[in-house]
């Protein structure tokens, strides 16, 4: 007998929920994710992006609830000077004035998704949607915890690796990134000590067991193993909580390995070519404007061709002057014209700039006899920076089937994350940033 195509017939449970097996409108109708299989491929999201939340992990939290704006405010009272002067028998003090300072913080939202392909997603040996789903979570992870680093990298204390000659000794200690070599300013157990020092002296609060704690990326990591005073961090774990990519402690300071701790590089100025050459220098030279960005008054003609894209592409590069093979100043670009092959700079300094001086990339170390890239491990005392966490704007996974989204013909579903969130430093006292350069300073790229 003919099967009516027009009869509800069984109920089948699917992915989506249950539809009438003989009605394909009833597919139609209940497109949407069941919440068994949307709670299954959000828990998917955060396994994912857990592990990459490195930085996030040290941040103070901030619950903002829902319905009450996108703003979050940190306050903290103003500290008090000490009381030496003894008091006067009967007589009242001044005393002191309590306040408070606040910080100001609004979320912002970020996502991302990918389109899958009907014919992909039918044929596929492996399970897509699950694949996307496990991919876009890593995706999200490292998203959210880069835009806290990002906001970390503001951070105003910097501390620069002293210079070393070949028997480990102080030569000299740099007062910039560009000055950094990748022979002579690694990190060092003594730059680790004077960071913890430094927070120490700041009085910044520790973590637990009275450490302070550093994210460092693995590059640099390489460098301080050989150290007789590192402790790998199987040799302590069983006393205390372990941090997300913990690896080891030295010198008070436990530390944290990630590749996304801030890697600074430049890249070439000019297509191919490293650096660029200066053919001739004017100062305070305003008679000509810029198709790109603006005058400085400070102008510099190339002896290279640029084209409209380079020229465009150097607004906002910092560069740095090499004169007889020495650095000699550092500068940024703040406008540029293709057509005569001009820049106009920053001032570096007043009539130092000369033909025949090369411009170097100078967002990283000092690469005249190469690339060199530079990484800034960051040490944190507790409560340093803020993390927002708002309410019904966590980290989301959005999964959309053919029948919702694929168009008139149904061509393709997608998978993607959403998220709200915000960072911001709390005590500048309490941070420090130290630079330096590693044996992989030649090839690790920006980050």
């Amino acid at each position: 007998m003919a099967t009516d195509l027009n009869t509800t017939g069984p109920l089948v449970n699917t992915t989506t929920g249950e539809v009438h097996a003989f009605d394909p409108a009833s597919a139609q109708a209940t497109g949407a994710m069941s919440p068994t299989m949307k709670t299954y491929y959000d828990t998917e999201l955060l396994e994912n992006a857990r592990p990459r939340l490195v930085f996030t992990q040290l941040g103070k939290s901030q619950f903002l609830p829902a319905n009450h704006g996108d703003t979050v405010q940190w306050r903290k009272w103003n500290t008090f000077e000490k009381a030496l002067t003894p008091l006067t028998e009967g007589v009242i003090p001044t005393g002191q004035r309590l306040g408070q300072s606040a910080i100001h913080v609004s979320v912002q939202q970020y996502g991302d998704y990918a389109a899958i392909s009907d014919r992909l997603d039918l044929h596929a040996v492996d399970n897509v949607i699950l694949g996307a789903a496990e991919e876009m979570g890593a995706a999200c992870g490292e998203t959210a915890d880069t835009l806290v680093r990002n906001e970390l990298c503001t951070g105003t204390s910097v501390m620069y690796c002293d210079t070393l000659d070949d028997d480990g000794n102080v030569v000299s200690t740099p007062v910039s990134r560009y000055e950094l070599t990748a022979a002579n300013n690694r990190l060092t157990p003594d730059m680790v000590n004077k960071a913890y020092t430094f927070l120490k002296k700041q009085k910044a609060p520790t973590f637990e067991g009275g450490k302070y704690v550093a994210v460092i990326h693995p590059s640099v990591t390489y460098d301080l193993r050989s150290s007789r005073d590192w402790l790998e961090v199987h040799k302590y774990a069983a006393t205390r909580e372990i941090f997300t990519g913990e690896i080891g402690e030295l010198h008070g300071v436990r530390f944290i390995e990630t590749t996304e701790a801030p890697v600074f590089a430049g890249e070439n100025l000019l297509g191919d070519q490293v650096y660029g050459t200066v053919n001739a220098y004017t100062a305070r030279d305003t008679t000509q404007s810029c198709e790109f960005g603006q005058v400085s008054g400070f102008k510099v003609t190339l002896r290279e061709t640029t084209t409209q894209q380079q020229a465009q592409a150097l607004v906002g590069r910092k560069l740095y002057v090499v004169h007889e093979g020495a650095v000699i100043a550092a500068c940024e670009v703040v406008g540029a014209t293709a057509a005569t092959h001009q820049i106009w700079l920053t001032e570096p300094a007043p009539g130092q700039i000369s033909a025949n001086d090369l411009l170097y990339p100078g967002e990283g170390g000092n690469c005249v006899d190469g690339p060199c890239a530079v990484y800034g491990t960051l040490f944190f005392g507790k409560d340093a920076f803020g993390v927002v966490d708002p309410e019904g704007m966590g980290a989301e996974m959005i999964i959309k089937d053919r029948s919702q989204i694929g168009g008139p013909l149904n061509q393709f579903s997608t998978v993607g994350y959403k998220f709200e969130t915000a960072a911001r430093i709390l005590y500048q006292n309490r941070m420090v940033r130290v630079e330096s350069c590693s044996a992989y300073s030649g090839v690790d790229e920006a980050n």
